[in-house]
C-alpha cells in the first residue's frame, strides 16, 4: 500500500527555516509518511529540492505589505502560487491531507477545492489573527477598522469549520478553537512548539561574541511591529545611562519587517557601542550565542495577542540552561514556570533593575539556569510533542478506515 502522503502549507517563513513545522515534517517522515511542503523561498532557495526526504516546493515571495490593499495583494499572491504548486504536487503524487499553516486564515478555501478529491484538512493553528490586528491597530475606531476586523474572525471561523482536525500551539489557542470557532473538543489536540532538547542543548561558550564586554545578553526572535523590540532598545539606554553600566554587550538575533528601523533607531540612542543585530541566524549561530549569554531576554510586550501566544525564544532559552528575564504574560508563565524572572508588563525601569540584578548575582543565574533546562527536558521537549502530532493523522485515518 502507497505511503500517506501529507502537503503542509505555509506563507510566513521558509521552512526549514520555520523551526515548528521542520520538526513536524522530520516527526512525519520518521512515521513513515511521505511530506511535501509549500512555501515562500528564502535567501538563495531552489524552487525545488529533497531535503531530508522532505519535498520542498518554493515561490519567490512577495514584497512587504504595509497597508490594507498591499496585504490583499500578498495574501492573493501567495494563495494563487501555494493552488498553483499544490496542483505540481498532486501529479508527483496524490496527498491525502493539506495541511495549512496561519497566518493567513485563507487557505481553507483551497482546502475546500481539494476536498472534491478526497482531500483531509488539519488546521495547523500558529496565530491569532484577529489579535494581530487589535495588537497592531488598538480596538477599531471607525468603520473601515471594524470591517478588516470581522473579516479577520469571518476568515477564521471558515478555517475552523474546514478543519477536520485543529492542531493547537497551545491551551488559550486551543480554548479559542472550541469557543470562538465550535471546533468539537475531541477535534483539537494540543502541540507546543517545544525545543527538541537533544539538539538543542548548551556548548562551549563563544567569547568573541562579547565583543569585549563582560555579560552577553541575548534576545532571539521576529521583529515585528508587535514585538516590542523597541522597548529591548529603550531598557538598554537604561542599562546604560541610568545604571551606568557600560560592560554588558546585547545581541538581537533575527529579522522582520521592522529590522532596519530598528537600527536606525539604535544608532540615534546611541547604542550601537552596546547592541549588535545579528540579522537571519541559522541553528549554529543561535547555538553560540545563547550558549554564551548570560540572560535571555522574552521582553514581549502586553497585548491581546501576546499574552495568548507560546513565545517559542522562552522554552530556547530554557533548552540552552539560559536564565530567563520576562514580562508575566499568561502562556509565557505557562511555558517557563518557576525557571524565570518576571516584572510586570510595561515597567522597564523595573525590567532593566532585575537585569542588572541578575547579572549581578551569578548564583541565581546558575540556579535558574540548571532548573530551566531540566524543564525543558522534562516538560517541554519535542519528543512528546511529536506524539500528540501523529497521533491527530492516525486518529484521522483510523476515522476513514470506520
Amino acid at each position: 500500500m502507497s505511503r500517506r502522503h501529507v502537503l503542509i502549507i505555509v506563507q510566513n517563513l521558509p521552512v526549514p527555516l520555520d523551526r515548528r513545522v521542520w520538526l513536524e515534517c522530520r516527526a512525519l517522515t520518521a512515521a513513515g509518511y511521505e511530506v511535501s511542503v509549500i512555501c515562500p523561498q528564502g535567501t538563495d532557495d531552489p524552487e525545488y529540492e529533497v531535503l531530508d526526504g522532505v519535498h520542498l516546493y518554493k515561490y519567490a515571495p512577495p514584497p512587504n505589505a504595509s497597508g490594507v490593499v498591499s496585504y490583499l495583494v500578498e495574501f492573493a499572491y501567495c494563495w494563487l502560487r501555494t493552488a498553483l504548486l499544490s496542483r505540481k504536487v498532486w501529479k508527483r503524487k496524490h496527498f491525502d491531507v493539506i495541511q495549512a499553516c496561519n497566518p493567513p486564515d485563507t487557505y481553507w478555501a483551497l482546502a475546500r477545492l481539494w476536498r472534491r478529491r478526497g482531500v483531509r484538512f488539519v488546521f495547523d493553528h500558529h496565530d491569532l489573527n484577529p489579535e494581530v490586528f487589535r495588537s497592531r491597530f488598538g480596538e477599531p475606531a471607525n468603520l473601515a477598522a471594524r470591517v478588516q476586523l470581522k473579516g479577520l474572525y469571518w476568515l477564521e471561523r471558515r478555517t475552523f469549520r474546514t478543519a477536520d482536525r485543529v492542531v493547537s500551539t497551545n491551551a488559550s489557542y486551543r480554548r479559542i478553537a472550541v469557543e470562538r470557532g465550535g471546533v468539537p473538543l475531541g477535534h483539537t489536540t494540543i502541540v507546543r512548539s517545544g525545543p527538541d532538547t537533544s539538539v538543542m542543548r548548551p556548548r562551549s561558550p563563544n567569547p568573541e561574541l562579547r565583543r569585549g564586554k563582560d555579560y552577553l545578553v541575548a534576545w532571539l526572535g521576529i521583529m515585528g511591529p508587535q514585538d516590542g523590540v523597541d522597548g529591548v532598545l529603550r531598557i538598554v539606554e537604561r542599562i546604560v545611562r541610568e545604571h551606568r553600566r557600560t560592560d554588558v554587550e546585547f545581541a538581537l538575533l533575527g529579522f522582520g519587517d521592522c529590522l532596519e528601523d530598528l537600527r536606525k533607531q539604535c544608532t540615534e540612542m546611541g547604542l550601537d557601542d552596546y547592541v549588535h543585530f545579528t540579522g537571519r541566524v541559522g541553528p549554529d549561530e543561535i547555538a553560540d550565542f545563547l550558549s554564551t549569554a548570560d540572560v535571555g531576554l522574552s521582553a514581549d510586550p502586553y497585548s491581546p495577542l501576546n499574552d495568548l501566544s507560546t513565545m517559542n525564544k522562552t522554552m530556547e532559552y530554557l533548552a540552552f540552561a539560559l536564565p530567563v528575564l520576562a514580562y508575566r504574560l499568561t502562556e509565557t508563565v505557562v511555558s517557563a514556570g518557576d525557571c524565570a524572572v518576571y516584572v510586570e508588563p510595561g515597567r522597564e525601569a523595573t525590567f532593566a533593575a532585575e537585569l542588572v540584578a541578575l547579572l549581578d548575582d551569578p548564583e541565581r543565574r546558575a540556579e535558574l539556569g540548571k532548573a530551566g533546562r531540566v524543564r525543558a527536558e522534562r516538560e517541554l521537549d519535542w519528543a512528546p510533542q511529536a506524539r500528540a502530532y501523529l497521533s491527530v493523522y492516525q486518529d484521522l485515518f483510523d476515522e476513514e478506515k470506520n
